[in-house]
């Protein structure tokens, strides 16, 4: 547990890091004039704009997908919500392949379970240092679909694993993929002013991350048990996985053809014509290091994604080990914590929004500390509680303001820099 919590703030750490460097490049990334007509991909857009913020979007309009900005938006968040369905396809199943191998499973202890959920917060810990310079030198939308598609292979790998150690290096690899995070908040944060950035980059991290409840309850309770009825248990846990790299691959080649990198065109165009200055990544990294709003903002995350991050690992089996529940039900109870992510983090963005059209910064801070306090009331509540009923409603309370927290965090992110 001790391991599984280092790892967990280590990749918090890096996630924050990226989040001030973040704000330190949209400054730096704004357009520069060229003659008497700016050159840009589109002239006029769907959404009102700024254009003294680079032509960002100050309105989200949800049943839009028109390019750039909508377009970003929703692709944004379905990468993010494929790179879960990948990351996590493996934790529903966990159970089964931990049992004896006459029982199916290749006989791994709890321990070598943790162990494995290490090696995969640190392949996106891993991945996400690297991720924001290289989001500052290509744009989010070539990233975000080459590490689809590269998470996609050793996913469907999964059948390949025979002991603990090849079980730990595979999800490592995996991992990566979680690192697309990355790539969704810099494209929203990309695409939409600060104003709203809120609750944009909430709606993007919330339904993106709601990939991980879906998953739970779609690779243990529905793909997992049809496997079953033509298979053996050991040959459908090893084949199972094949469904989200599939999906994954298919959809990260998608992203690199049908949207943009920023609302004026693809980053490669913007350079070539002179609207878009060069970003040095080292130096907005060290902006951002060297930041102690940074690491204020890393211990206050780090009471909310770290608690999500691990009951997205540990939920299923708890329920299972807990409440003697089989794999399908344990799963299916599990995939609420991350169900919440449909409402929780995009309410979290917007009430932070609107505190701080009222009361600014301060009215930010007040609404996260609320979430933080009443999450924190919750988790000692589901810790005690005996009753699978009881367990299952807290749990949701709880996860609801796990959310709500994680929203807020998100519309402070833009003020880390506070000459951004």
């Amino acid at each position: 547990v001790i391991r599984q919590l280092t790892a967990t703030l280590l990749y918090i750490c890096i996630r924050l890091l990226f989040f001030s460097v973040l704000s330190t490049t949209v400054i730096m990334s704004t357009a520069v004039t060229s003659g008497e007509a700016e050159i840009k991909k589109y002239q006029t857009y769907s959404l009102k704009v700024d254009p003294n913020q680079d032509d960002k979007a100050t309105e989200i309009k949800l049943c839009n997908f028109s390019r750039p900005h909508m377009r970003a938006f929703h692709c944004s968040w379905m990468g993010f919500f494929t790179a879960f369905f990948i990351w996590f396809a493996i934790a529903p199943l966990l159970p089964v392949i931990r049992k004896p191998i006459e029982e199916g499973g290749i006989n791994l202890s709890k321990q070598q379970i943790w162990t494995s959920n290490i090696c995969s917060v640190l392949g996106t810990t891993f991945m996400r240092f690297i991720n924001g310079p290289m989001c500052d030198k290509f744009g989010a939308r070539i990233l975000m679909g080459i590490l689809l598609m590269f998470a996609s292979i050793p996913c469907a790998l999964t059948g390949l694993v025979n002991n603990a150690a090849s079980l730990a290096i595979l999800r490592f690899f995996i991992g990566l993929g979680g690192s697309t995070f990355v790539c969704c908040q810099f494209w929203t944060s990309r695409m939409f002013t600060k104003e709203v950035a809120g609750t944009a980059n909430a709606l993007v991290g919330g339904w993106g991350n709601l990939g991980g409840g879906v998953t739970q309850l779609v690779m243990g309770s529905v793909l997992f048990p049809l496997f079953q009825t033509g298979m053996s248990v050991e040959m459908a846990w090893r084949t199972v996985c094949i469904v989200p790299a599939v999906v994954g691959f298919g959809l990260g080649l998608l992203i690199i053809f049908i949207s943009d990198d920023a609302p004026k065109g693809n980053y490669k165009d913007m350079k070539m014509h002179g609207t878009m200055a060069e970003v040095s990544a080292a130096a907005s990294f060290r902006a951002g290091a060297m930041n102690f709003n940074t690491w204020l903002l890393f211990i206050q995350y780090a009471c909310c994604f770290g608690v999500e991050l691990t009951m997205n690992n540990a939920a299923a089996l708890y329920f299972r080990e807990k409440f003697l529940l089989n794999t399908e039900t344990a799963a299916a109870i599990a995939s609420l914590f991350g169900w919440m992510n449909l409402f929780a983090r995009g309410v979290g963005g917007y009430v932070s929004d609107k505190a701080n059209a009222k009361m600014g910064m301060r009215g930010r801070l007040w609404w996260q500390t609320i979430c933080l306090v009443l999450e924190g009331i919750m988790v000692l509540i589901f810790a005690n509680s005996n009753s699978l009923a009881a367990s299952i409603v807290v749990m949701v309370i709880f996860s609801s303001f796990v959310q709500a927290a994680e929203g807020s965090s998100y519309g402070i992110v833009p003020y880390v820099n506070p000459s951004g």
